[in-house]
């Protein structure tokens, strides 16, 4: 799979780079800012990609007696470096939009139509190929963002181009990279705050840490429950630990309860990788164990 993916980001690449030669050269010559600062996005979108690729490469890698983890959350930390240069490129954009929407410069309409319609087939195949596996894990969610974002650049192009075309309205050509941006930072600011919120080790968006207390509870054999933590590495590494008082069990129906609880969280929440620990309260008092629980 992980073959897969990097074809695709390879393939993305390579459109993506004739893309910015063709739009360049030709943004330059029709005196379009829509054309010249899809370019520049695009070049941001290389970089990103470039980026992307390398994290699928390093999620793959095993884990060591340094990092026991592997290398899984290279792909958050691709992410969140990959949403921060969508955001910064989006608002330079909207600036730029905005100097030129108060003082138009004219554009060759029909030149820029063209060369948006051959960029929106480019990156239509790119975004294509890219949404395939866009839902696997925020680092292809974000690469395939990229794309997405500049297909929409690109139509919206067309459309302001074929405007200036035949009314000769060259304010148009600021005004859409304007109100794509902006419908666009909705988007970005979300790759952003979850993969930032993936890096704080927080509890991940599709579980309810309340959800996940009452559950535990519930179990008869748990009499209480402490220091629960629940976090992600990566979109599909999601991990718990806690520290469970239980009723006297053997050693048999520990192993029972253990099993139990593991077979739970992974049917109901998705939760893989859970690290428990359980003591009954004669064990509690005997070890006259004192723990400063966080929560």
């Amino acid at each position: 799979m992980e073959n897969h993916n990097s074809k695709n980001l390879i393939i993305s690449i390579l459109l993506n780079t004739g893309i910015v030669v063709f739009e360049i050269v030709f943004g330059l010559l029709s005196r379009s800012m829509a054309l010249i600062s899809d370019a520049l996005h695009n070049i941001t979108d290389i970089g990103s990609m470039i980026l992307s690729w390398w994290g699928e490469k390093m999620s793959s890698w095993p884990s060591n007696d340094r990092k026991t983890y592997g290398y899984k959350r290279a792909e958050v930390i691709i992410a969140f470096t990959n949403g921060g240069i969508l955001l910064a490129v989006t608002m330079f954009i909207i600036i730029e939009a905005v100097q030129r929407f108060f003082h138009p410069a004219e554009v060759a309409g029909l030149q820029m139509m063209i060369v948006a319609g051959v960029a929106l087939v480019g990156n239509g195949i790119a975004t294509y190929l890219l949404e395939k596996d866009a839902h696997k894990n925020l680092n292809l969610k974000s690469a395939w963002l990229h794309s997405l974002q500049d297909a929409i650049f690109s139509l919206a192009v067309i459309v302001g181009a074929g405007t200036i075309y035949f009314t000769g309205w060259n304010w148009v050509d600021p005004a859409l990279s304007i109100l794509i941006s902006v419908f666009l930072l909705k988007e970005i600011y979300k790759i952003v705050i979850e993969s930032l919120n993936m890096m704080l080790d927080s509890v991940p968006s599709d579980i309810d840490f309340t959800e996940v207390q009452k559950t535990l509870t519930k179990i008869p054999e748990i009499k209480s429950l402490h220091d629960l933590h629940i976090w992600q590495t990566g979109s599909d590494n999601k991990y718990l630990s806690a520290h469970l008082k239980i009723a006297e069990l053997n050693e048999d129906e520990r192993g029972i309860l253990l099993s139990k609880i593991q077979v739970l969280l992974q049917k109901k929440f998705q939760i893989r990788h859970s690290t428990l620990q359980m003591i009954s309260e004669n064990e509690s008092k005997n070890i006259e164990l004192e723990c400063k629980h966080c929560n």
